[in-house]
């Protein structure tokens, strides 16, 4: 069960890296030629993209270390959305 569950959260890891990567700046794109907008827009979703996909992935890591230590009676269960 153990290992079902690190390979859902590898696959959580992946999403929550390729998706904010491909998608903020794809919206800009999409901003650019609908607003008409300069160039600059592009820009502001490549870094958002590359910012939050990093963030992601520190985030995953970290929460896959929690889970592939050993488990203690007093620890609180691991989810996604943990905000400590």
């Amino acid at each position: 069960m153990k290992d079902l569950n690190l390979l859902v959260w590898l696959t959580q890891l992946g999403l929550s890296v390729v998706l904010p990567f491909v998608g903020f700046p794809l919206l800009a794109l999409w901003l650019k030629n609908f607003f008409a907008l300069d160039s600059w827009i592009t820009w502001i979703g490549i870094a958002l993209g590359i910012v939050t996909a990093v963030d992601g992935f520190r985030h995953s890591l970290k929460t896959l270390e929690k889970l592939s230590r050993k488990k203690d009676e007093n620890d609180p269960p691991v989810s996604f959305n943990d905000h400590t």
